[in-house]
């Protein structure tokens, strides 16, 4: 099968893209009658226009024009030519203009005028016209058997066709006669008129199967009071809007605050009837587990046997709305009076794009037991109380502060994940997944019946989250940081210390942080922890002094290697500060740990400035070597009798070479901390292992001084 087949119509058959007055073929007014799309908005406009026309026919009006108005390609061209078409009843191909919209259904009309003349073959007995009026949602008008209207309408029609007829060279005086003819006309046609109105006041008219009784003169006021009982017959439930509305009215509705609207059988409201119908037809569809869109719901009740105006159908469907009765969605996405505007809701329920996408449902209500579980949650939660009894002002209250608190969440996440020892972490992520299943809900019956059925867990997260809030908020938070920051100094110094005392505060103070919930014994941090301080600060002081010993030892000896040194002018004051800020950093140092690494620390410095020392004296006799024999030929050369530096070179023999010097602490050598010693073999072995490492530390030409 190709594309085209797919087609009623062939697809290549010429398509005008412009209407064009003077296109007036038979083969083009058929394909445009054939083609033409009544929307429902067209079938309202032709409907207006009918309903005018037939006013000006029956009666009598000033209004004899119609203005067509719309924006530039919105079809009024087209309009206007089909229209035309209409008025004059055109035949195309045998088949009369108004035929092509009637076999099509282009137009639906439940309401009709049928007049039958002398002509008709329809006419017929009265039983038959009661039958066919009962039948058909007409007006059926039996002119009486008096032709006379129709020979004087007949009569004028010939007559405009020959003065139509171009016959001026063909007859003499045609002018004149012309003439003569169109007061024949216009005389013929009034007779017509007039014979016609009367036809009409002696014509019989049945409508809802029966013949109409009325005793009203004119034909007008007649068919009017005929049409009036189809209406009612075919429009019964019209009656069901006892309250025009508009979108004024949808606008005030929503601007109402605070107002629970309900279908209460006790109480009368507008509209009540229609509200009903509207709102048990989308309960219907919700029971077979259909959502109702807007257009179906404006195509059931503007049509019999509610004839509803689409003003009328929004405002019911926003009344319901506003109501709770019924939920609206948007693509799928729930809409409420707090998530959308007062402009967006109204735009959604009355504008024709949306009359697709604008989808209702039957609102499940939430019920007492659910509302109080939401209630009871926030008050105990987030320590707010609502006053509102509306569904959805409940859930975007509940929903705005549980957005909120994830937040707050999120950020206490944080600050535990950057400290592991605080606590309330195991709350915090319980709390967090909680949130996180009520915040992406969009219905409110999901909602209320989530937060009921979590009712438990959301009040026993509230009470075990209130002390961890009040922990990060409080002084409490400063206390555990300090608590945090000396055990950790324990931790590093508990290897070098032995003190019993110390040892069970530092047991009871980790206790106490390593319960998931210490917030009621935190108070009694402060105490112990500047018994610790104290306790620790006396340790610490007690073994402050060896450690300064030693720093003021490797200080001596580095002063002593300075002495008779050609550098020590240019060393002396540097060396003897980096020894003074070391005993500085013992002096203030708070940590055991660390005041013992102090000490290894000046040892380390201690060969480091003994290295320097030797370099800088190797450094400053190089040089006085280079400078001596530089300074032996300037002297020669002021005084020409003295011996040249070879002939003195030969006669004293040269010096030797100094050798450099290397310091390394005895540490570094010896890496052992432990020699067991139990025959003279193992004194054999470790002073063969000494013996290797001191080997590895000599160089060619260096002295190595071993700091002990």
């Amino acid at each position: 099968m190709m594309i085209k087949d797919l087609f009623a119509k062939p697809i290549d058959r010429d398509i005008k893209g412009v209407i064009k007055v003077g296109q007036d073929d038979s083969s083009n007014v058929r394909q445009e009658l054939e083609e033409y799309v009544v929307t429902r908005e067209l079938q309202k406009h032709f409907a207006e226009f009918f309903a005018s026309y037939k006013r000006g026919i029956l009666g009598t009006t000033d209004k004899m024009g119609v203005w067509i108005s719309g924006f530039f390609g919105s079809g009024k061209s087209h309009f206007l030519k089909i229209l035309s078409y209409l008025l004059a009843n055109k035949n195309v191909d045998g088949k009369a203009a108004i035929d092509y919209f009637i076999d099509d259904q282009k137009i639906i009309d439940n309401i009709t005028l049928h007049i039958l003349t002398p002509n008709s073959d329809e006419a017929a007995d009265e039983p038959t016209m009661r039958m066919l009026s009962g039948q058909s949602r007409c007006v059926l008008v039996v002119l009486p058997n008096d032709r006379t209207f129709l020979d004087e309408i007949r009569s004028a029609l010939k007559i405009e066709k020959f003065i139509r007829f171009d016959a001026a060279n063909a007859v003499t005086k045609f002018e004149q006669i012309k003439e003569a003819k169109k007061v024949e006309m216009r005389e013929r046609s009034a007779s017509a008129r007039l014979f016609l109105t009367e036809a009409m006041r002696e014509a019989a008219i049945y409508v809802n199967g029966d013949r109409a009784q009325s005793s009203a003169k004119e034909i007008s006021s007649r068919i009017n009071d005929a049409l009036g009982k189809l209406v009612a017959g075919v429009y019964h439930k019209l009656p069901y809007i006892d309250t025009a509305m508009g979108e004024n009215d949808i606008r005030k509705l929503f601007r109402e605050q605070n107002q629970q609207l309900t279908l209460n059988p006790g109480a009368a409201a507008a509209n009540e009837l229609a509200l009903r119908d509207v709102n048990d037809y989308i309960a219907s569809n919700t029971a077979r587990h259909l959502k109702t869109s807007m257009k179906s719901i404006l195509d059931r009740f503007t049509k019999a046997p509610y004839g509803f105006i689409e003003a009328d159908v929004q405002w019911l469907v926003a009344r319901l709305f506003k109501s709770g009765d019924i939920a609206l969605y948007v693509n799928n996405e729930a809409i409420t009076l707090h998530t959308k505007t007062e402009d967006e809701l109204l735009r959604c329920l009355t504008r024709k794009e949306y009359n697709e996408k604008l989808m209702a449902e039957k609102r499940v209500k939430a019920n007492e037991k659910q509302k109080k579980a939401v209630r009871e949650v926030m008050k105990e939660l987030f320590r707010v109380s609502s006053a509102s009894e509306e569904d959805d002002a409940l859930m975007s209250s509940f929903m705005k502060y549980a957005d909120s608190l994830k937040t707050e969440l999120e950020k206490l996440e944080i600050r535990c994940s950057s400290q592991p020892q605080y606590p309330g972490k195991s709350v915090i992520q319980a709390g967090k997944r909680l949130v996180s299943l009520i915040l992406p809900i969009r219905y409110p019956n999901e909602f209320f019946s989530t937060v009921d059925s979590r009712r438990d867990d959301l009040l026993d997260f509230a009470e075990d989250y209130e002390p961890v809030k009040k922990f990060f908020a409080g002084d409490q938070l400063e206390i555990f940081d300090r608590a945090i920051r000396l055990m950790g100094i324990f931790d590093e110094s508990k290897t070098f210390i032995v003190n019993e005392e110390i040892e069970g505060i530092a047991e009871q103070v980790k206790a106490i942080m390593k319960k998931p919930a210490p917030y009621s014994e935190i108070f009694r941090l402060p105490g112990l922890l500047d018994q610790y301080v104290n306790t620790y600060g006396a340790v610490l002081q007690e073994m402050e002094q060896p450690v300064l010993e030693a720093i003021d030892e490797a200080k001596a000896r580095v002063a002593g290697a300075l002495e008779g040194k050609a550098c020590r002018e240019q060393l002396s004051g540097k060396l003897h500060e980096k020894f003074m800020e070391l005993r500085e950093k013992a002096t203030h140092c708070n940590n055991v740990a660390a005041l013992q690494n102090i000490k290894v620390e000046a040892d380390a410095l201690k060969v480091r400035c003994l290295n320097e020392i030797n370099d800088a004296e190797s450094r400053l006799m190089a040089r006085t070597a280079q400078e001596t024999p530089r300074g032996a030929q300037e002297a020669a050369g002021r005084n020409p009798g003295a011996a040249a530096p070879e002939q003195e070179a030969a006669a004293e023999p040269a010096l030797p070479r100094p050798k450099k010097q290397k310091t390394v602490s005895i540490r570094a050598i010896n890496t052992s901390s432990t020699w067991q010693l139990e025959s003279a073999e193992d004194v054999r072995r470790c002073v063969a292992e000494l013996q290797d490492r001191l080997m590895k530390v000599l160089e060619e030409d260096t002295v190595v001084n071993i700091e002990f």
